[in-house]
């Protein structure tokens, strides 16, 4: 006897062609995209350290371009009252010519009188508004209250504190020198501590901002910078810290952390002279990279600008990151 069979139900067997068909894409999609993944996985798994820090590099670089937003008002420095630590030559002495461009009223403060005296000059030429200079030595803890002490009675007050100077870096593989590190304690971390706890007062009067060079070393370890390197990540918890503290209280003062990279100061240059492959970047455009930064009371200011690339990178791959950065220094002449 032949079996006759009815018309189809609403069951999965009975489904339409049209949405069996549309299913069956489905699944089949979902399948390509693991697929796909898990080549993915396999390709990062069996990439090199150095492909892999390219790769994140270019996802991270179209994060920040994205995100990217820039607040410097160029006439907010027009009579802004300034204070710059580390003002002689390098960095400091750019960031001092910045200013005095923008037309604000300067102090300038390193051990050298002689060359504040030039640098002075030419911040007068350059447009500055007022400007005074005071010799001081920031490994003395006397001498950080002194230097604001006389930048409130010479300007009435503060709207930006630029924390620049620095103790000499030497470069080379750690020998054990403990009294060299707590000199360099007191020069790179314990000073900037000492000024900015002295100006507090009067920038939050001005709600004015907290401006502190600092490092890559900072943020990331990097060979022959043992000492220096550990003031430079004191600097970023100290500071990032107080930024936290100061928007609980609202109080109205920013801190500004500038990141900088490999600059081509004098004195970089020659300590690193045979010992790093990277090359360096131009003094002005870092020092107005931080001027604009703190003007716009940015969290933190890296410069170069891939820096910050850089940074994320180490935290999202550390292992990878460190063996690529140890192949840009030259381990033979420490």
């Amino acid at each position: 006897m032949r079996r006759v069979r009815g018309p189809r139900g609403p069951g999965r067997a009975g489904l339409a062609p049209g949405i069996r068909g549309r299913r069956t894409r489905y699944y089949f999609g979902c399948s390509a995209q693991l697929q796909d993944f898990t080549l993915f996985l396999t390709t990062w798994r069996d990439m090199k350290p150095i492909g892999k820090v390219l790769c994140a590099a270019g996802v991270v670089a179209g994060l920040v371009a994205f995100f990217w937003k820039d607040d410097f008002n160029p006439e907010s420095l027009s009579g802004a009252r300034v204070l710059v630590t580390g003002a002689s030559a390098g960095i400091g002495e750019q960031i001092a010519y910045h200013y005095a461009r923008f037309g604000a009223e300067i102090v300038l403060t390193a051990r050298r009188e002689a060359v504040l005296q030039k640098v002075m000059e030419k911040c007068l030429t350059l447009g500055a508004k007022k400007i005074f200079y005071i010799p001081a030595d920031m490994s003395s803890p006397s001498e950080p209250e002194k230097v604001v002490q006389f930048a409130v009675q010479k300007l009435g007050g503060l709207d930006f504190l630029v924390l620049n100077h620095i103790g000499t870096n030497r470069f080379q593989e750690w020998s054990g020198d403990v009294e060299y590190t707590r000199w360099l304690m007191q020069v790179n971390f314990l000073s900037y501590v000492a000024l900015a706890t002295a100006a507090l007062p009067t920038l939050e009067q001005s709600s004015g901002a907290l401006v502190v060079v600092s490092s890559l070393t900072g943020k990331m370890p990097t060979p022959f910078t043992t000492s220096y390197s550990a003031t430079k990540f004191a600097l970023d918890g100290f500071f990032g810290s107080l930024r936290h503290e100061l928007i609980m209280q609202k109080r109205n003062v920013s801190v500004t952390l500038c990141i900088l990279g490999l600059i081509d100061t004098a004195s970089a240059l020659e300590y690193t002279r045979g010992k790093v492959h990277l090359s360096a970047s131009p003094a002005p455009e870092a020092a107005l990279a931080i001027v604009r930064g703190g003007a716009a009371r940015a969290d933190e200011v890296f410069y170069p600008r891939w820096l910050r690339q850089l940074c994320c990178l180490w935290t999202l791959f550390p292992s990878s990151s460190s063996q690529v950065l140890r192949t840009f220094y030259n381990y033979s002449s420490p």
